[in-house]
């Protein structure tokens, strides 16, 4: 049997505990929780739209002829009965107090809905001073949040800490099994074993969670308008998805390689994940030759949008979070396999020096 044939037969035995291992099922909830976030979301928005919609839904040319000084009949005459409609009267004014002065004595506030928009009306002393239109679902608002869910949650700790999970059980979660040893007798090289577990590993980690960013995606864009999903598909939307599932799996491919080799190097897991989480946390503040040491570059070169930052968040804070000046495509691709089989090649080498000793575990 050749090495690829013996790497493929390691990686089909080891599949079945990789999945189903105990240590690893908390590793599907990282992946779906995004999903539920969109879905809850979608849902929320649908519960909304059928209560508020039942018996009181608004036409929308009536709420876009509404205008500030408006009185509140005036309103009424003109979109009929509200969904919500309550009112607020001052308590009595106090001689001393001089701001009492400027303060209303009346507020009223209002909310309608056209069956697809929130619009809020506020007023004072019965004229309206303000008017806030909402979509219950805004696509291009979700899109953001989904850019800022991937790059934040997802990459920075779903599957970050669901490779660790994975990967540093391979050969450390062994070691606390009192199994590892049946590995080392058989007749495989220990590169081999290495290289069939860390593909066991890859494929798990890629599946999971490939998939669960392709779920989340799609629990964000269905919900949406059908029109406005319609020609989202007829454009980016196709390649969108293929570049958030490929930073996904890309990821588990470099993360994954990093722990697998954390597991035969050192002992305590902790240590590894607290250096690289900060390594990966500082990527913006290094230079450009240091970044590229760093998964976290290449996979946020990857991505289709970029995550939104609020405008009045501290500089220092804007530092650690916006992506580094990003990398080519194809130079972000070959510098993450590059980087993985420099870290794959230093586990090799620590592999071959590996002695069993189950009493220091």
């Amino acid at each position: 049997m050749n090495p690829g044939q013996q790497i493929w037969t390691i990686a089909r035995l080891e599949l079945g505990r990789v999945f189903f291992s105990r240590r690893s099922f908390w590793v599907y909830l990282l992946a779906i929780f995004p999903s539920v976030i969109f879905i809850g979301h979608a849902v929320d928005a649908s519960f909304k739209a059928r209560r508020w919609g039942s018996d009181r839904k608004v036409s929308a040319e009536a709420l876009n002829r509404v205008q500030s000084g408006m009185t509140d009949e005036q309103v009424l005459q003109l979109a009929g009965k509200p969904v919500t409609d309550t009112t607020r009267k001052r308590r009595p004014r106090r001689d001393d107090d001089p701001a009492a002065e400027k303060q209303p004595d009346v507020r009223r506030h209002m909310m309608y809905f056209d069956g697809k928009r929130r619009v809020d009306l506020r007023f004072e002393d019965g004229l309206l001073v303000s008017r806030n239109m909402r979509d219950l679902l805004n696509f291009e608002e979700d899109r953001k949040v989904y850019a800022g869910m991937f790059q934040f949650f997802y990459l920075r700790l779903g599957i970050f800490f669901g490779c660790l999970g994975i990967f540093i059980n391979l050969f450390r979660g062994e070691m606390l099994d009192r199994s590892l040893h049946f590995w080392f007798l058989a007749p495989v090289k220990r590169e081999v074993l290495l290289l069939g577990k860390y593909l066991a590993g890859l494929i798990a980690a890629a599946l999971i969670f490939g998939t669960g960013a392709l779920f989340s995606f799609l629990a964000m864009v269905l919900p949406q308008d059908g029109a406005e999903v319609q020609t989202f598909w007829q454009t980016i939307g196709p390649e969108q998805a293929f570049w958030y599932v490929a930073a996904a799996m890309l990821g588990c491919v470099g993360y994954g390689s990093i722990f697998l080799a954390a597991g035969l190097l050192l002992r305590n897991p902790i240590i590894p994940a607290i250096v690289m989480l900060i390594w990966e946390s500082i990527n913006g503040f290094l230079p450009d030759v240091m970044q590229k040491l760093s998964v976290l570059h290449y996979l946020q070169s990857l991505c289709p949008a970029p995550p939104p930052l609020p405008n009045d968040m501290p500089a220092i804070m804007k530092m650690l979070l916006a992506p580094a000046a990003p990398s080519s495509v194809p130079l972000a691709v070959l510098g993450l396999l590059a980087l993985t089989v420099l870290v794959l090649f230093a586990a090799m080498q620590a592999v071959r020096r590996l002695e069993i000793n189950y009493g220091t575990e």
